[in-house]
């Protein structure tokens, strides 16, 4: 009886291990969309940017996590968005934020995110933003 306890409890122990070990391989995940109020298209040339930082320490530059830039390619808002990065990057001591970006052919900054949009990563892989609004630039 006790062999039998000790060899369940070693089983247990191993594939504790294995499961551990596997969620630090799989990737974090954050998607969702942008989209603006304005009724305006944009151009088929439109660059697009979203981006996840580490926006821990005020005085200095966030560092950037995911990035992912595409052309908006005749694609209007709402856009969807998809960022994958490894587990080891993230610090639960650290705070982070997506921001997004809309740039015009010339690199004119046409639209843009004008606030916060936290992240919190405690227990989860997979993160839904939802619809980030971007504000338009003058």
């Amino acid at each position: 009886m006790v062999r039998m306890l000790t060899l369940g409890l070693s089983a247990l122990a191993l594939s504790a291990c294995t499961t551990t070990g596997e969620a630090e391989n799989q990737p974090f995940t954050v998607s969702g969309s942008i989209a603006y109020r304005e009724r305006i298209a944009l151009p088929p040339t439109a660059q697009i940017e979203v981006r996840l930082d580490d926006v821990s320490l005020a005085d200095a530059p966030s560092r950037t996590i995911a990035r992912q830039a595409f052309g908006a390619d005749g694609q209007q808002v709402p856009i969807d968005f998809l960022l994958r990065f490894d587990r080891r990057e993230i610090d639960p001591r650290h705070s982070y934020a997506v921001s997004a970006r809309i740039t015009g052919e010339d690199g004119k900054l046409m639209f843009i995110t004008d606030t916060r949009n936290s992240v919190d990563f405690e227990g989860v892989s997979e993160i839904a933003m939802g619809t980030l609004m971007l504000v338009k630039t003058n």
